[in-house]
């Protein structure tokens, strides 16, 4: 067989199809977010890998899941406790959109998760690769899913060697790959069943069910791994990116990344010693606050918490000014509250 990560230049779209799926089939991940097609899974899933190692992941979904079984669950939820559960997964502003986004759906739509693209790119935190993701993997809709192994495969086979190539010339090539929907893949998610406890490692979990919640339990023999990998034989959307996600996996361990060469490529900043990392610290003060200090951190408390912190590190005490920004940013994009002259974690 001809080596997989040779570029295909000059193959024609439909040769690149066969070999992802091929590839797909022989590389294919059976992680546990693609034995359901339950869109709130398939919707936290895809935020929790945003910058994300995937084995992190597995290892922290089923408690989340345990805690937040359900969209309704998540958005009844205190902000406070939605918090708590995040904290290790980095970037807390990533909890916080998914539980406005949770709260929206509910209000909005009656707890069923919109499938329109324009619906979900509205919602906190769902951009357009997020909003692709969801369709793609819980209603097996096509679109453009430009995600960072996608692109690593794309920019791979056509663009080898070229520098800075930019997403508006993968986009055309991803939407003419993209296979579309199965006829009845918009109603198919009314016949799902859902994954039990071995599969997701946690308590089975309601899904998604055209307008309304039914729960059920993936047994033998009721197919859910044909619902969820690619050796099903079924040319579909879900599949297809799928394969590009593993074979695009699979490329950035064999070779220099190609992601590389995408003109929106960034080095992620490094993380210890960062106003990030000291966002992440206060916010944990003020969570552990809860109990220890319910009426609030004074200025010079949270200072000294975070002066800790750099002297562990051996890094000099951080100057207040910096603090108080950290504070002001966190009380405008919702993580805490300030009165009086303490912060309190929201709780809303």
């Amino acid at each position: 067989m001809d080596d997989p990560a040779a570029p295909a230049q000059g193959a024609s779209l439909e040769a690149f199809r066969n070999l992802i799926r091929s590839e797909g089939e022989r590389l294919y991940r059976d992680l546990p977010w693609r034995r359901t097609r339950d869109p709130y899974v398939v919707w936290l899933s895809e935020v929790m890998l945003q910058q994300t190692q995937v084995p992190r992941v597995e290892s922290r979904m089923p408690a989340w899941l345990d805690r937040f079984p359900s969209l309704e669950a998540l958005a009844e939820a205190p902000s406070s406790e939605v918090l708590a559960a995040w904290q290790g997964m980095g970037y807390n502003r990533r909890a916080l959109a998914l539980h406005r986004a949770a709260q929206t759906i509910v209000q909005e739509y009656d707890g069923v998760f919109p499938r329109d693209t324009k619906q979900l790119v509205v919602l906190p935190g769902i951009g357009p690769a997020t909003a692709q993701g969801i369709r793609a993997f819980a209603f097996d809709l096509p679109g453009v899913y430009l995600e960072t192994n996608v692109r690593t495969v794309f920019l791979h086979h056509f663009f080898p060697d070229v520098p800075a190539v930019p997403d508006r010339e993968l986009v055309p090539l991803i939407e003419a790959t993209c296979p579309d929907a199965p006829a009845g893949a918009a109603d198919e998610v009314e016949n799902l069943a859902v994954p039990d406890e071995a599969a997701l490692g946690c308590a089975a979990l309601p899904t998604e069910r055209g307008g309304g919640r039914q729960a059920g339990r993936l047994g033998a023999g009721e197919g859910g791994q044909a619902y969820a990998s690619p050796q099903d034989g079924h040319d579909t959307p879900r599949a297809w990116y799928y394969a590009l996600l593993d074979y695009g996996a699979y490329l950035k361990k064999t070779i220099p990344n190609p992601s590389r060469r995408s003109a929106g490529y960034t080095r992620q900043s490094r993380f210890e010693g960062s106003r990030r990392q000291k966002r992440a610290h206060i916010v944990r003060m003020l969570l552990d606050a809860r109990s220890e200090a319910p009426s609030g951190l004074r200025l010079e408390d949270i200072a000294r918490g975070v002066d800790e912190l750099e002297r562990a590190a051996g890094r000099p005490p951080v100057d207040r000014d910096l603090v108080s920004s950290i504070l002001s940013d966190l009380v405008r994009e919702g993580f805490c509250t300030e009165k009086s002259g303490t912060w309190l974690i929201t709780e809303s």
